[in-house]
């Protein structure tokens, strides 16, 4: 049981010993006591003053002394005006850590029996991943993480938008420009030569605007079935699956499912005409069908063409009702960015006129987008940074600090090739999941390699500080372990507290769709450790018994920061 959760009810016994009240557990406000003042835990007693008629101060200090005589698990406690701070025993601090140590799973709430759906990346095949797709893409996947860790059925969904007018111009481009070169004949990686032709095109276009009726032909061409440019489609698509496949697996992301647009992009149709037989949508003279949402503040939004074909929000409907009714969600979550925010509004709004119970259980994953300290990022322009020069980037950043640092005497080529992976994915994935999703943010490689501060690879050599320490004491013979009557120190209790708090954490960020609670937790975690480690003695601790407890304490931490970084996709490697 959490402190939280036992404070308030032995706060609840208090009321009602003192006062003659029954207050729910649940509607009691205890919380870690802010930095500044002494305590572990602060209850906020404004809300009892209504049972007790008493001033703040008195009604705090009453119950403190309650506690104080009642629970040996309550150390002391102080009163700030209308907040009683309460320091922990040390009896229940041993506890809390024992259930630490023993707990193989530290932190994974049990099952919920809810099943959530996750849609991320949902890449155009025009072009190649770029740093606004790997924020996507470390959300997705850590977001993912977070719902499985705290008791949901999470199946992770990508969209892949393979047809439409952007993907015929890089055909068109390429039939033009190219002169029959592929991946195999030039070198280039599929996804990277798909995008050269979608630049090209944009240099075609300004050069004769006409083109473009040439696309639109090419589209009419492809939706009708005809047979050399659907073969031309299937090799370009090809080739740019094969190049994500490869960006993906550098990443460590995967999907369970992927819905392809060409499959997709007819459903919703059906729902279009039971939109019309419900009067939720109107056909208006030129064939076109709309929804009016006027009355709830927004505009008329069009769901099917005049010519029949449908949009972008016809195929969202159709995909939304395919994927509740296939998998029996309980919540769908898009993993999109805040340009879309008004589009998943809409979305939302439709589906619940259409009758559909599901629709509140949609949600949008709204984030910020990317910057460079240059500026924004344009794909037509050929000005994206792309997701595998991006990585190449972190790698070279990664060896170049390791190879500063001086420590890596003695390690193979091989084990630095790897060390390097695990060092600049860890930077690149840490320095974009710290950040709040909804905030817009910049990202600086160089920055974000930093062995000192809130980076990954600080977290990263924490880790291995630790698993040094605990070969040397295995190398001696000492075992990490706990034995009966052992204390802790204010420091150590510190420490305890914080993977006390960890579970919590995990429950907090899914709630709130937020990694960068998690990172933010970690850096913290890692941050007290350090200063633990530079004020006390672990190896050369006279008292064997101490000895073992603080390795114990070290090893349930490293489990903790695991634990912790997994949850971002993040490995840690035991030495650097």
């Amino acid at each position: 049981m959490s402190a939280e959760l036992f404070l308030a009810g032995a706060v609840g016994a208090a009321v009602k010993s003192l006062y003659g009240a029954e207050v729910p557990a649940a509607s009691l406000q205890v919380q870690a006591t802010r930095k500044e003042f002494e305590g572990d835990y602060t209850l906020v007693v404004f809300p009892l003053l209504r049972v007790s008629r008493s001033a703040p101060e008195a009604t705090a200090q009453a119950i403190g002394e309650y506690l104080s005589r009642n629970c040996p698990e309550v150390g002391s406690f102080n009163v700030v005006k209308g907040f009683l701070n309460i320091s922990m025993s040390a009896q229940w601090w041993a506890s809390a850590f024992g259930e630490i140590w023993s707990s193989q799973n530290w932190g994974q709430l049990p099952s919920n029996g809810r099943r959530v759906m996750v849609e991320f990346s949902s890449p155009n095949t025009n072009k190649p991943l770029h740093l606004g797709h790997v924020r996507n893409n470390l959300l997705g996947e850590s977001v993912s993480r977070l719902l499985a860790a705290a008791g949901n059925e999470v199946i992770k969904t990508t969209l892949v938008n393979d047809r439409g007018v952007h993907i015929c111009k890089s055909m068109y481009a390429w039939q033009k420009r190219f002169n029959g070169a592929t991946p195999e004949s030039t070198g280039i990686k599929g996804d990277h030569l798909v995008g050269d032709c979608y630049v090209e095109f944009a240099k075609m276009e300004k050069e004769d605007p006409s083109v473009i009726d040439d696309v639109h032909e090419m589209l009419r061409k492809w939706e009708q079935g005809d047979p050399e440019v659907r073969s031309l489609w299937e090799m370009m698509n090809g080739w740019v699956f094969d190049g994500f496949e490869q960006t993906y697996k550098a990443l460590g992301i995967s999907f369970d499912k992927t819905y392809y647009e060409h499959d997709t992009y007819l459903l919703g149709k059906e729902l279009v005409q039971k939109g019309l037989d419900k009067g939720v949508f109107v056909r208006d003279p030129d064939g076109s069908v709309w929804c009016d949402l006027t009355a709830d503040g927004l505009d008329r939004k069009l769901v099917l063409r005049s010519d029949g074909t449908s949009v972008y929000i016809t195929q969202d409907l159709g995909t939304a009702e395919r994927r509740f009714s296939e998998f029996s969600l309980d919540s769908h979550i898009y993993v999109v960015g805040d340009e879309q925010n008004y589009h998943f509004q809409v979305l939302k709004l439709i589906l619940s006129k259409l009758g559909f119970a599901w629709a509140d259980q949609i949600y949008h994953l709204s984030y910020g987008m990317v910057e460079l300290p240059e500026g924004k990022m344009k794909s037509r322009e050929g000005t994206v940074v792309d997701a595998d020069e991006l990585i190449e980037k972190m790698y070279a950043e990664a060896r170049a600090a390791s190879e500063e640092s001086g420590k890596l005497e003695g390690v193979s080529e091989e084990e630095k090739s790897q060390l390097f992976r695990m060092i600049g994915l860890g930077a690149l994935k840490y320095f974009i999941l710290k950040v709040d999703p909804k905030k817009k943010m910049l990202f600086n490689p160089k920055e974000s390699i930093d062995f000192n501060g809130n980076t990954g690879p600080f977290i990263q050599y924490t880790n291995a500080r630790i698993k040094s320490i605990l070969r040397k004491a295995a190398e001696a013979g000492a075992e990490p372990g706990i034995e009966a009557g052992t204390g802790f120190s204010p420091k150590e209790i510190r420490l305890v507290q914080l993977m006390s708090a960890y579970p919590a954490k995990v429950r907090e960020a899914a709630d709130s769709l937020s990694p960068a609670l998690i990172a933010n937790y970690a850096y913290d975690l890692a941050k007290e450790f350090n200063q633990y480690y530079h004020e006390t003695s672990i190896l050369k601790e006279p008292d064997k018994k101490v000895m073992v407890a603080r390795l114990a304490l070290a090893s349930a931490l490293a489990r903790t920061l695991e634990s912790a970084m997994n949850l971002l996709g993040i490995e840690l490697p035991d030495r650097m």
